[in-house]
């Protein structure tokens, strides 16, 4: 049967072809359920063309669902880092263009860890402004705040990381947000126990900047952040049923974030498989985000909403692999190479699902190449906004064709990474200063210290294990022109060789 919303979009499309006019379609409600560092394989649905060991691994039987009910796309990328993918989600900017390229906290203040031989440049740390005149900063219009305009309500539930302490952009309320449970400018957290108040002090007091503010009523009690947070967005949405306005819930977890804490409702099981007590703990933050998101389709179901709302699933960056795991490091993502922070896929392809009803056909797949970025449009086009303008250029490109079938082509991807996540030589894992361009089968990632250049082909070889550049000179020729025409239209950084002070060549300069 036609639901609703596809048969109201028709009905006013077939009046408008005949002259007449209209009554407007009933919006969608829109739901963006965000992962923090949720890696491709971190879950028991399948996003490579088999099923892994890790996938038998996990339990995450509502991404199955949400699959089951929508799209599931194979070649979603983010950036490697956090603040990076957020800005880039709420402006649809690619983030060489708003230069936000490592983690944000204090105002003014790099996170960078040293970089050898090589001085960083400027990056922009304090983040992506709802105004003008903050330095080190991009002002930009986000497609929270268009929606709110046109008439949606609007929820932040969660992590921001969208500015640095001290600038407008901690506070979501300045980004377009009307509700916002516990998002600052904090990009992890202190605790997950409200026994540890989530990293408050007996006097009510932060002990570090990670503490997750406006929990309180969770203090000293048995209860999981993923799940307090479920809670109040559950909250907010029965507020919102009272309005007139279509709802836009932006659920952004701190899971599965360090600290790797385990979530006791779903322990023992994998403690019984065997899994060291760290690998058991990040199984049981899974788990239990894959339990918010099931809450959420819940309440739409016995609210009457489902049918008119689009859920849209996405992480922010690859899964951690570098520290914190237990050992053989650099795996956690295979067959994919690498993890958070790096070049490599680990570090940049997602887990992604979209559900729209009446658009979106159950159980289909899609393999085309998306961007973090594309969100922005993307979103907009779903809630019939089509004349929205902004301060910013918007990179992203609207995946709604693809939702109806529809490949795209070759597109190019690109990611500029001229910072420093972590200290220490860990190129083999792809963590240093990069930039990479994927198009079409190819990924070229350049290293700005010294000009190495890898090419892969990611159809045939995803874990990048045979570097293809030597024997294929014409397609890194190729991609090299294609990765530094982008880099110098948008402005990008880049860093500069210690020994002579100039920049690093761009990638088609050497």
């Amino acid at each position: 049967m036609m639901n609703k919303y596809r048969f109201m979009t028709a009905a006013a499309a077939m009046m408008g072809a005949m002259g007449l006019a209209a009554e407007p379609a009933e919006r969608p409600n829109i739901v963006l359920f965000l992962v923090d560092d949720m890696g491709w394989q971190d879950t028991s649905l399948p996003f490579h063309s088999e099923t892994t060991p890790l996938n038998r691994r996990y339990h995450t039987p509502n991404m199955e669902r949400l699959a089951e009910m929508g799209a599931k796309f194979t070649s979603a990328y983010a950036c490697s880092i956090s603040s990076p993918s957020r800005c880039s989600l709420l402006t649809g900017m690619n983030a060489a263009r708003h230069r936000v390229t490592n983690w944000t906290l204090n105002r003014n203040q790099s996170t960078d860890a040293q970089a050898p031989g090589v001085t960083l440049p400027q990056w922009n740390v304090n983040g992506i402004q709802p105004v003008g005149g903050i330095e080190r900063s991009t002002e930009a219009t986000t497609f929270v705040k268009l929606l709110k305009e046109s008439g949606y309500h609007t929820i932040h539930c969660g992590k921001a990381h969208f500015g640095a302490i001290g600038t407008p952009a901690a506070d979501p309320l300045t980004m377009g947000f009307d509700v916002n449970i516990s998002g600052h400018a904090g990009g992890a957290l202190a605790s997950y126990l409200g026994e540890q108040r989530f990293g408050h002090n007996a006097a009510g007091e932060p002990t570090s900047p990670f503490s997750i503010p406006g929990l309180e009523q969770y203090w000293d009690k048995d209860v999981f952040a993923t799940e307090a947070l479920t809670l109040e967005a559950l909250k907010a949405l029965d507020q919102s049923t009272a309005l007139d306005n279509p709802f836009f819930l932006y659920m952004s977890h701190y899971a599965v974030h360090i600290p790797i804490m385990p979530d006791k409702r779903f322990l023992s099981k994998y403690l019984d498989a065997g899994l060291s007590d760290t690998e058991a703990a990040y199984a049981t933050l899974l788990e239990g985000m894959d339990k918010s998101l099931g809450d959420i389709l819940d309440w739409l179901e016995q609210n009457g909403k489902i049918d008119n709302t689009v859920v849209l699933f996405m992480s922010d960056n690859g899964g951690l692999a570098h520290s914190n795991r237990t050992p053989p490091l650099a795996v956690q993502n295979a067959p994919l190479r690498s993890g958070k922070g790096s070049a490599y896929e680990g570090g940049v392809r997602e887990p992604m699902i979209v559900y729209w009803p009446g658009v979106t056909s159950p159980g289909s797949v899609v393999d085309d190449c998306v961007m973090i970025d594309d969100f922005f449009p993307t979103i907009l086009e779903m809630a019939g906004i089509s004349d929205w303008k902004t301060v910013q250029t918007v990179d992203g490109q609207s995946f709604v064709p693809l939702l109806h079938g529809n490949a795209s082509g070759p597109r190019s991807i690109y990611w500029n990474m001229p910072n420093m996540w972590v200290e220490g030589d860990y190129r083999h894992e792809g963590i240093g200063q990069t930039c990479s361009v994927r198009r079409g089968d190819y990924k070229l990632i350049y290293w700005y210290k010294d000009g190495k250049k890898e090419l892969y082909n990611i159809v045939n070889d995803i874990s990048e294990a045979d570097d293809l550049a030597s024997a294929m000179p014409e397609k890194v020729n190729e991609l090299s022109a294609d990765l530094g025409a982008f880099l110098r239209s948008v402005d990008a950084q880049r860093p500069s060789l210690t020994s002579t002070g100039q920049p690093c060549p761009w990638p088609d300069e050497i």
